[in-house]
C-alpha cells in the first residue's frame, strides 16, 4: 500500500476512534442520571409501600375507636335492661342492641381486613426493601465501571488526538484537504474498503473492472464514483482466500 494511502487509512481509523470516544464520554452524564433515576423509581416503591402501610394502620386504628363507640353503646343498652320497667321499652332495647352489634360487626371485619392488608404490605415492604438494596449494590457497581470506562475513553481520546495530530504532519495538504472535504459530506466517513466482488463497502455500488483493479493495487489515491469516498483493497487473510479459491466438491 502507498504510503499516502496508508496514511490516509490511519487517519480514518484515528478519526472514528475520537468520534466514539467523544460520543462514550458525551453520554456518561445522561448513563449515570439514567442509573439515578433506576434507583429513585426503586426508592419509591419502598416509600409508596410504607405509606400505604400507614395509611392502612391509622385506617385501623379510626376502625378501633369506632368499634369501641359501638361496643360502649351495646354495653350500655345492655345495662339498661334491667331498668325497664314495660315489655315494650325491653324489645325497643333490643332492637337498639341488634343494631349496634350489627354496626360492631361491620366494624370488626373491616377492621380486620385492614390488618390482613397491613400484614401483606409488610411482606410487601421487606422485599421492596430488599429489592432496593440489590439496585443500589447494582448501581453502584455500574456507577463505577462506567467511570472507570470513561477514564479509559478519554486516555484513549487523548492518544488519539495526539497520533492524528502527529500524522497530519505527515500528509500532504491536498490530501487533507481531500479527506475534511469528503469526510464532511458523508457524515465521518472518507474512506472505505473495496469488497473482494468489486463493491463500495459503504454505498455499495459496483465498481469498473478497470477501476476495481487500480483500487486492488493499493497505490493511488482512487475515489468511489458514487458516494466519493477514497478506496482501499483489504485482501483476506490467506486462510479465507485459499477458501474462496478452492471450488466447491
Amino acid at each position: 500500500m502507498s504510503p499516502d494511502l496508508e496514511r490516509l487509512v490511519r487517519l480514518q481509523q484515528l478519526d472514528t476512534t475520537i468520534e466514539e470516544a467523544r460520543r462514550t464520554i458525551a453520554a456518561h452524564p445522561q448513563r449515570l442520571a439514567e442509573a439515578d433515576a433506576r434507583l429513585r423509581e426503586a426508592n419509591e416503591r419502598v416509600e409508596s409501600a410504607r405509606q400505604r402501610l400507614k395509611e392502612a394502620n391509622d385506617a385501623r386504628r379510626a376502625l378501633e375507636k369506632e368499634a369501641a363507640v359501638f361496643q360502649a353503646r351495646v354495653t350500655k343498652y345492655k345495662d339498661q335492661l334491667f331498668e325497664v320497667k314495660t315489655n315494650r321499652e325491653y324489645q325497643a332495647l333490643q332492637h337498639e342492641i341488634a343494631t349496634a352489634q350489627s354496626e360492631l360487626s361491620a366494624v370488626e371485619e373491616k377492621e380486620l381486613e385492614r390488618m390482613l392488608e397491613a400484614d401483606q404490605l409488610t411482606i410487601e415492604i421487606k422485599q421492596a426493601e430488599a429489592a432496593l438494596a440489590a439496585r443500589q449494590k447494582e448501581i453502584e457497581a455500574e456507577k463505577a465501571a462506567c467511570t472507570r470506562e470513561v477514564a479509559e475513553t478519554e486516555r484513549a481520546l487523548t492518544g488519539a488526538t495526539a497520533a492524528r495530530a502527529e500524522l497530519f504532519t505527515q500528509l500532504e495538504p491536498r490530501l487533507v484537504a481531500l479527506y475534511d472535504q469528503v469526510a464532511k459530506a458523508r457524515k465521518g466517513i472518507a474512506i472505505c474498503t473495496a469488497t473482494r466482488d468489486g463493491l463500495c463497502s459503504v454505498c455499495h455500488v459496483r465498481l469498473r473492472p478497470h477501476v476495481f483493479q487500480q483500487v486492488r493495487q493499493n497505490d493511488a489515491i482512487i475515489q468511489c464514483e458514487s458516494c466519493h469516498r477514497i478506496l482501499y483493497y483489504a485482501p483476506p487473510p490467506p486462510a479465507a482466500a485459499d477458501t474462496a479459491a478452492t471450488p466447491a466438491p
